[in-house]
Order: structure tokens, then sequence, then C-alpha cells
């Protein structure tokens, strides 16, 4: 499981290990890696963005399962430990797929690429942050957040980083259920166990990821063409993306309605459901339909669904969190 062995499927290989071997042998003094500007790019390793939006389907499920406020020291120790734990997935994805990003412009500017960071500095920032969130979890929080922390990380790591992103252009997909783990974990934090509440927010966001992706996915499909990464939107037409991303969107509007009748929400969450998913749809089957049209570059748009996908995740658990104090 040497991670450097992994490569592109199909072109590019011989590209991407010659760009990559010039990138991290690219001398560096101490001078030319301000201390400042080396703790941004460890920062940046972790991808912080990417950890606000799971953190923002962490706290919320954490109201919901104490059916009011949490403790607060709870929260925070939950946090704290989930993002290390998904910052060290990250930093092993960047470590991993050093290759591509040095090829891809999107991905370029990352710190393995810049020389900002050296491997193997980044291969011992990760594991340290794995080792170091599961015991934060197994002491702070408990044994059960500890596992489906660990779990999360290993399945982006390995299942999806390491197996399914160059081979399949349903990585995203299968790969999306390392992102639907932070919803059992603020649960399991709360309650020591998993639910069937649980379990429906987790397959909102399993089936929330690849039309949040995928549009995303149709802006960078060139960077994932020259890399040989098969992501959806580089290997079929964009009507095909298309009519995927209203078919995932439907499921996901359904399943974001069971909480109610299942006995966990009120009027609140269900009011928010509704109207959020009522635009999501509109948005998503507008893409289809330019996309049918033939429309490509800005014309098509699809970054409005992509940049509305994160609001709408993001309204839909501050219902959740809401719910509580109405229901």
């Amino acid at each position: 499981m040497t991670a450097v062995e992994s490569r592109p499927a199909g072109g590019g290989t011989a590209h991407a290990v010659k760009a990559v071997g010039e990138c991290s042998q690219v001398p560096r003094n101490p001078g030319e890696r301000p201390f400042v500007a080396r703790v941004k790019a460890f920062v940046a390793l972790t991808k912080p963005r990417v950890i606000e939006l799971l953190l923002m389907t962490t706290v919320p499920v954490m109201f919901l399962a104490a059916k009011g406020v949490p403790d607060l020291w709870l929260v925070l120790a939950t946090c704290v430990g989930g993002y290390l734990s998904a910052g060290g997935a990250a930093a092993f994805n960047m470590y991993i797929d050093r290759d591509i990003d040095a090829l891809m412009d999107r991905t370029s500017q990352r710190p393995l690429i810049t020389g900002m960071v050296s491997p193997r500095e980044c291969l011992v920032f990760a594991t340290a942050l794995a080792v170091g969130s599961t015991a934060w979890f197994w002491f702070l929080v408990n044994p059960l957040s500890a596992m489906l922390s660990l779990g999360a990380l290993l399945f982006y790591v390995v299942v999806y980083t390491m197996i399914l992103k160059r081979r399949t252009s349903q990585n995203i997909v299968w790969g999306g259920i390392a992102g639907c783990m932070p919803v059992f974990i603020g649960w399991s934090a709360v309650t020591n166990s998993v639910s069937w509440a649980a379990l429906v927010l987790f397959l909102v966001i399993f089936f929330w990821t690849p039309p949040h992706y995928w549009p995303l996915s149709m802006k960078v499909k060139d960077d994932y063409a020259r890399v040989g990464v098969p992501m959806l939107p580089a290997v079929v037409g964009n009507k095909v993306v298309a009519r995927q991303i209203v078919a995932y969107s439907w499921v996901m509007v359904a399943v974001s309605l069971l909480l109610q009748p299942l006995g966990y929400t009120g009027w609140f969450y269900t009011v928010v459901a509704v109207a959020c998913g009522a635009l999501w749809l509109k948005e998503a089957h507008g893409l289809q339909a330019r996309a049918k049209a033939g429309i490509t570059g800005a014309k098509l748009k699809e970054m409005r669904l992509f940049h509305w996908s994160i609001t709408y995740v993001s309204l839909l658990f501050v219902a959740v969190a809401v719910d509580p104090f109405l229901h």
C-alpha cells in the first residue's frame, strides 16, 4: 500500500511522475520557507474550507441527538477531533495525489507542489493527525466516535483516494461515504450510539455529494481528463452528467423528508427541507435543460448548482439544530 505507486488511469503517468519529481526536488533552504508561510502551508494541507462543511453537518446533529443544547465542552471536543481527523485524511490525500496535483490547474499551488512542505513532512503530519484524532476522540468523547472517525479517515484515504478515484467514474459516489460519517460521529458523541435519524441524515449527505461535486467537475473536467482521472464529467457528456445529477437530487430531497414521519423533527425542519429541496430541484432541472440544449462554457452555469448545494446543506442542517427547540 505504497502511496507513490498509485498512478492515473490512462495517459499522463510519465509526465505526472516527472512533474512531481521536479517539484519535490526543488532546493528549499530555511530562508525560502519562512515560518508564517510554512504554518499556512500545513493548515492548507488540512483543507480547512472542506472541514468547515464537515463540521456544519456534525454540530447540528448533536443538537438533534440531545433534543436541545448538548454539552458545549463535548461539542468543542467533537469539533476539534473532527478537524484533526478530516485534516489528516486531507493531508494523506495530498501526499498520495501529489503526482496529479502537479498537473491540474486547480491544485498546482498546493503545498507539496510548491515545495513549501516536503512529501516526508506531509506524511508525518498526516500520520500524527490520524493517530492524535483517534486518541482525542477515544479519551475525550467516546470509543465509538473514535472508531467511526478512524473508519472515515481510512475509507477516504484507502478506498476513495487509493482505489476508486483513478479507476471508476463512480469514484465520488462511493468515496463520498467518508464525507457522510460526521453525521454518525455527531450523533454517537452525544448518545454513544447511532439511530435511524443519523442514518437518514447520512443518506442525505450520501445522495447530496454527487450532485454537489459533479457541477464543479464539469467546470474542471479538462483537468481530470489531462491526468487520466475518470471523474464522471471527464468521461461522459454534459447531458448524461446532468441527468444523473437530477436523479440523485430527487432521491436526496425525498430522503431529507423522512425525519418528520419517523418522529425526529417537526414542522420547522420540514418546511425548510421542502423549500430548500424545491429550489435545489429547480436549479438541477435548469442545468439539465441547458445541457440538453447543447449549451457549454460559461452559459452552462454549472457552478450555480455547486454554490447552491453548499447553501442548501447549510440551511438544512441549521434547521436540524433549530427544530428541537420548536418540536
